[in-house]
């Protein structure tokens, strides 16, 4: 990739907006690790009561399965944020500068467009649960409202980051996909 160093994360200058934007991103980065740290201790501990003390497991599957997946959405940002998404960057290289800028402008306005309706539904699906008191079917009967939060919280948290990704290629702060001007 070029003109890109190990690690592109976003560019905040000294924008407020971008620099808030990244932090929040950044914490967001760090209790997605932190889910996932939590459903590994969660693992461990299944398979040390399911097979050392011959006992059985009530909610560990469950929790295990609603934290890696709150931490795939909750993450989001800071993976964006970082540029860990799989890039292709063929089209970009090919063209001019000031197409380039259209593009990267296109692009994010779509993502942003995206993202706002993934944002709508998962508002609208988790209020639906905790308006409804959902509940699990399990035994261990988790409200659903709380597990399904991770879906406005994750979506909101990227469209934010996607919005700080525009206005940093608006004010000039970044480079359209991170490429120089060849």
């Amino acid at each position: 990739m070029a003109g890109q160093s190990a690690v592109a994360a976003a560019q905040t200058g000294n924008n407020p907006f971008l620099r808030f934007v990244a932090a929040l991103s950044t914490l967001a980065g760090w209790c997605s690790a932190a889910m996932i740290v939590a459903a590994v201790v969660i693992t461990c501990q299944m398979i040390f009561i399911r097979f050392v003390m011959n006992g059985s497991t009530v909610w560990q599957t469950e929790a295990v399965i609603y934290l890696a997946i709150g931490s795939t959405l909750v993450g989001l940002p800071y993976v964006q944020r970082l540029r860990g998404h799989v890039n292709v960057d063929l089209i970009p290289l090919a063209l001019a500068p000031r197409a380039r800028y259209v593009m990267a402008i296109f692009t994010l306005s779509l993502s942003i467009a995206m993202v706002a309706i993934m944002l709508w539904y998962g508002f609208e699906f988790w209020h639906l649960a905790w308006e409804r008191n959902w509940k699990s079917d399990t035994i261990w009967g988790v409200r659903l409202w709380i597990p399904y939060a991770a879906l406005p919280i994750g979506f909101a948290l990227f469209l934010l980051q996607l919005i700080g990704d525009l206005v940093a290629i608006i004010l000039k702060i970044e480079k359209p996909f991170g490429l120089e001007e060849t």
